[in-house]
């Protein structure tokens, strides 16, 4: 039996057309992607929507997916690139009143949030294969230790030490020291 809500075998079936493995694999992301679109999002609006809309691209597009491996990595590019096209959004066609100082000034500031989502996307996609698995399965989706490093075929040892190193690697890349 696979771990996780989507393994190798049910995103090659997805990626071969399969309906029902299409269907399982939109559910089961559904939960990991809301959580990511929350934490990147500006509002709880934006989240939803963003979520939504990656679950709709993850269907309408699983079939380009290279890697049945690579999943994780392209559902959380497809809601980092979603989040971001919303803030970009609010900046360009945001509202023109006399509030527009207060209102451009907070959007202003979400853009540059946004920016160092962007900055931290990059830094994780710098990350060695197997430390950006663990990062992703652990920070990202919310797995247990226990089965983050089963799936990846460590010890719950060897997967800390990864989870330790990528992280260290973030803040460094990232320019934030302990």
């Amino acid at each position: 039996m696979e771990r996780g809500w989507a393994g190798e075998q049910l995103v090659a079936a997805a990626q071969r057309g399969d309906r029902e493995a299409i269907a399982a694999i939109v559910d089961g992301a559904h939960p990991h992607v809301r959580r990511f679109a929350h934490h990147l999002c500006a509002s709880s609006a934006d989240a939803e929507e963003a979520a939504q809309e990656a679950l709709i691209i993850l269907y309408r597009k699983i079939g380009t997916l290279r890697a049945t491996t690579a999943l994780a990595s392209w559902m959380f590019r497809i809601v980092r690139n979603e989040c971001l096209r919303r803030a970009r959004y609010l900046v360009d066609l945001g509202p023109r009143t006399t509030d527009a100082p207060d209102t451009v000034s907070s959007a202003e500031e979400e853009v540059l949030r946004r920016l160092d989502a962007d900055e931290l996307a990059q830094a994780i996609a710098a990350l060695p294969d197997l430390q950006r698995r663990v990062l992703i399965m652990r920070d990202v989706l919310g797995y247990p230790g226990r089965t983050t490093a089963d799936s990846l075929g460590l010890s719950v040892a060897a997967m800390k030490s990864q989870l330790h190193r990528a992280r260290t690697a973030i803040r460094d890349s990232l320019g934030h020291h302990p």
